[in-house]
């Protein structure tokens, strides 16, 4: 199972991990510390070290009741970022986490990767006809409503079945504009309760079904400090645990704010043989 980007041909039958660099001032996690570019490159320089194969770049927060950003603040924050780590890093894959298709234009523009649709174009008509006339890898979530909407909206008759036929329609769309290289992410956190958000992981076998590599982010997400009863900041070891579960049920593509901790779970997981 592979992907195309920007002519590497990159090889998810051993997982890939995707550090995560959030240039938000409101990151439910690391909020306002990499909006600096500065800082960006001393982060995404640790990520490459530790092994990430891709660097997910967002500039608006999807968490749960997120203030909405406007389209231009957004293109104001990523892009300097996109071009300075370009700079610094060009054989660097970024990846664009936005719902917007002009941002994921301009970030192509600039040099990105792939593009890490939320909505999977459910926000915004035109990001499929971008991901086609660009042909760059498009990440497909599962998302009911918007950020400020989606935790309203966790009301489901059969949550696995829906989400199947949800990617199924989705694909199908992507295919007849001749998209080739689609990744799923089931969209832990996002108009799912804690309980559904463990109920896919434990399914999440079952998305094999569709024939395309699976991305997991539950990185520090509140389904792990809130079983915990704890916070963001101490849920690494749980982040690491749900990980493994994960790879052991054929995630591809691991997104993570950890890269080292989650490159130990792929060297240990494959040395299972």
């Amino acid at each position: 199972m592979t992907i195309n980007c920007k002519g590497q041909i990159i090889d998810l039958t051993t997982p890939k991990i995707m550090g995560i660099l959030n240039i938000t001032p409101n990151s439910f996690y690391d909020g306002g510390k990499y909006s600096l570019e500065k800082n960006a490159i001393s982060k995404v320089d640790k990520m490459l070290k530790e092994g990430a194969t891709f660097i997910d770049i967002g500039a608006y927060s999807s968490k749960p009741n997120a203030e909405f950003v406007s389209e231009e603040e957004e293109l104001k924050r990523i892009i300097p970022v996109v071009k300075t780590l370009i700079k610094e890093f060009p054989e660097t894959l970024l990846s664009i986490d936005t719902f917007r298709s002009s941002v994921a234009q301009e970030c192509i523009n600039n040099g990105a990767a792939l593009i890490n649709d939320i909505s999977a174009g459910n926000l915004d008509e035109k990001m499929i006809e971008v991901i086609a006339s660009n042909n760059v890898p498009y990440i497909m979530m599962h998302l009911r409503g918007t950020p400020q909407t989606m935790q309203n909206q966790t009301n489901y008759e059969n949550l696995i079945k829906e989400m199947i036929l949800y990617f199924s329609d989705k694909i199908s769309k992507a295919r007849n504009l001749g998209i080739h290289d689609l990744i799923i992410d089931p969209g832990f956190g996002f108009s799912k309760t804690t309980d559904q958000n463990f109920e896919i992981l434990s399914n999440l076998e079952l998305f094999k079904m569709l024939d395309l590599p699976i991305l997991t982010g539950i990185s520090r997400k509140s389904m792990i400090y809130k079983t915990l009863d704890t916070n963001p900041e101490e849920a690494l070891n749980g982040t690491t645990v749900l990980n493994t579960i994960a790879i052991t049920k054929g995630a591809n593509i691991i997104r993570v704010h950890d890269v080292k901790e989650a490159i130990e779970c792929v060297k240990l997981y494959e040395k299972l043989g």
